[in-house]
C-alpha cells in the first residue's frame, strides 16, 4: 500500500531545502515532472515491477489509490513530504491546483510492459 516519507528539510532565513537522500526503497532510474495539467487526471495505472515517489514541490494535486484491498485518496502538498507508490497500487493523480509541479522518481525506466491499466476489480458482495 502507498505511504508518506517525510524528507529532510532545512530551513533558515535563506529558505528552505528539502534533500531526498538515503530515504527512498529503491536505486533511482528515471526522474520526470508533471505540470500544466488542468482539469485533466494523470496515471489510471500499476505497475509490475516500478516503485514510484511522488513529491507535489509546488501546488497541490491529490492521488487516489487502490492496490486491491484498500482504496485510498492522498493529499500532495507539502514538498517535504513524499508518497510512495508499490507497483501493486493502481493510482491516479487528480485535482491538480494551477500552479502544481508533481515530481516523480522512478525505480525503472520506462517500459511499456510494465504497466497494467485495469483497475482491480472489486469483489462481488456474498
Amino acid at each position: 500500500m502507498a505511504y508518506f516519507i517525510d524528507l529532510k528539510t532545512i530551513t533558515d532565513n535563506r529558505g528552505s531545502l528539502t534533500v531526498v537522500e538515503k530515504v527512498l526503497p529503491f536505486s533511482i532510474k528515471r526522474v520526470y515532472y508533471i505540470y500544466g495539467v488542468g482539469k485533466e487526471a494523470r496515471a489510471g495505472h500499476r505497475h509490475k515491477e516500478t516503485i514510484q515517489a511522488t513529491i507535489c514541490v509546488h501546488g497541490s494535486c491529490m492521488v487516489y489509490n487502490n492496490n486491491g484491498k484498500e482504496k485510498t485518496e492522498y493529499t500532495l502538498d507539502n514538498p517535504s513530504q513524499c508518497l510512495i507508490l508499490e507497483p501493486e497500487d493502481w493510482h491516479i493523480m487528480h485535482s491538480f491546483s494551477e500552479d502544481a509541479v508533481l515530481l516523480v522518481i522512478s525505480s525503472n525506466e520506462y517500459d511499456p510492459a510494465d504497466y497494467i491499466y485495469e483497475e482491480y476489480k472489486d469483489e462481488p458482495e456474498a
